[in-house]
């Protein structure tokens, strides 16, 4: 911070022509919060002007004969204190609450939920109305983020996908070929050298993000210590670059017609329905579950040592128990997803206000480039090795909306084309995506990308 201040030391600053005194103007370079800088601006024609041009350093607790100045900016603390939860918490709840209310608006839906509450977090701390460091930051990351997890993957019975989504999961697991070697070819091409150490580390990120979503590149960036500017950098051009993609897969899918079939269900249920009759002893016990997993996920990853391996463990953990008993986990599946909803879009919202804006934008280009080629990549391969195996064109767009995107961008594809039969399957084959990238995108970054 640079501000100009003009003042009168009458004890030190005499006038080398005459006994008056200078009134004159100095820069205060503030240095931290008990040491400033000081500078003459301008200097005297004399050939004493050197006493006038000359740097001092101020400390309050040391005597000298420059008066100490002190010079406070207006956003110098920030509007809400770090140690005020209940304004901390509010803030948070209330840009991940607006993040999800955009996604009803066409920006928000292009830039998506996620992208509008970490842009609104990163601005907020940077323009000194949150704090960029809080308590209540790092409650979520260490608490409500991995109970978030398990609510998300109560669907994941790995039997159900093998056994409902036929053509689609193999179009799907060739995606995810795809993404891998377009991570290859492009960290490769774009090495991203600027990051530093973390270039391999977000490279897998979002290896990650283009096989399961977003909820695997966090995972990903945080089991491999990623800086949360990194992190804030990467989710912002990946989401406009996905926004471009979406259009893209769109258009190529324009000239394919529609089913004329009633839309397909699991086990007679349609899977919309269930959020409509979401019980309390529902939302109860799908938080004791998660607790509960959370627990034994950390027991395990202390007991043998594995340092940043809590979400992998705790994902590991849901997707057995989920497969394991597939209709009791199914049936707390609509109120685990809308409670990890609201708990991801608050995550972005604190994800972006740990970031810095000059962080962001000197990072931003770099991930920019090298997530575009990856996609690229993707789409090429997957539609090259498609077109070899005569595997549909619908099958193969919807597989890579489901890499690219999720489970809920792939079911909305399908609903959106009239293509019934692939609305359920379309959502097997993205939770499927989520059970798996955080394992491929850790093991793949640290035995393939750090050695590249």
């Amino acid at each position: 911070m640079v501000m100009t201040v003009t003042f009168l030391n009458v004890s030190s600053i005499p006038s080398p022509s005459s006994k008056t005194f200078l009134r004159r103007p100095y820069t205060v370079f503030r240095q931290n919060s008990h040491a400033f800088s000081i500078r003459a601006l301008s200097s005297s024609p004399s050939s004493h002007s050197s006493r006038f041009c000359r740097e001092i350093f101020v400390k309050p607790e040391v005597s000298s004969p420059t008066r100490s100045v002190t010079v406070r900016s207006v956003l110098s603390t920030p509007l809400i204190s770090p140690n005020d939860q209940w304004g901390m918490w509010t803030a948070l709840f209330a840009t991940g609450t607006f993040g999800l209310w955009s996604e009803k608006t066409k920006i928000g839906s292009a830039m998506s939920g996620a992208l509008v509450s970490t842009l609104i977090g990163l601005a907020a701390s940077n323009l000194g109305i949150i704090s960029s460091e809080a308590p209540a930051f790092s409650v979520m990351m260490n608490f409500l983020l991995p109970l978030a997890v398990p609510l998300l993957l109560f669907r994941a019975d790995l039997r159900r996908v093998i056994q409902s989504t036929g053509k689609l999961l193999f179009a799907f697991l060739i995606g995810s070929f795809a993404t891998t070697v377009g991570t290859v070819l492009a960290y490769f091409l774009v090495p991203m050298k600027s990051l530093g150490s973390d270039s391999w580390k977000i490279a897998a990120a979002l290896m990650g993000r283009h096989i399961g979503g977003a909820g695997n590149y966090i995972a990903i960036a945080k089991a491999l210590d990623v800086s949360s500017s990194v992190i804030a950098a990467g989710l912002a051009a990946d989401s406009v670059i996905c926004a471009l993609y979406f259009m893209t897969l769109f258009a190529l899918a324009s000239k394919i017609p529609a089913e004329s079939l009633p839309p397909q269900t699991i086990d007679g249920v349609k899977m919309n329905e269930g959020r409509d009759k979401i019980s309390v002893i529902q939302m109860a016990t799908g938080i004791v579950v998660s607790l509960a997993i959370c627990k034994v996920a950390t027991v395990f990853t202390k007991y043998f040592g594995i340092s940043g391996g809590s979400l992998p463990a705790i994902t590991a953990i849901v997707v057995v128990l989920a497969t394991i008993f597939p209709s009791q986990f199914d049936h707390l599946a609509p109120a685990g997803e809308a409670m990890a909803l609201v708990l991801m879009q608050v995550f972005f919202a604190v994800l972006g206000a740990s970031g810095n804006i000059r962080s962001v934008i000197d990072t931003g280009p770099s991930i920019f480039i090298f997530a575009l080629l990856q996609i690229v990549i993707h789409l090429g391969v997957l539609l090259g090795i498609g077109k070899v195996m005569k595997i549909e064109l619908r099958h193969l767009l919807l597989a890579s909306n489901a890499n690219v995107g999720g489970p809920t961008t792939a079911a909305g594809m399908a609903t959106e084309k009239g293509w019934s039969s692939l609305i359920v399957p379309g959502i097997l084959v993205g939770i499927f995506g989520i059970a798996i990238a955080t394992f491929l995108g850790i093991a793949f970054g640290v035995k393939v990308l750090k050695l590249m």
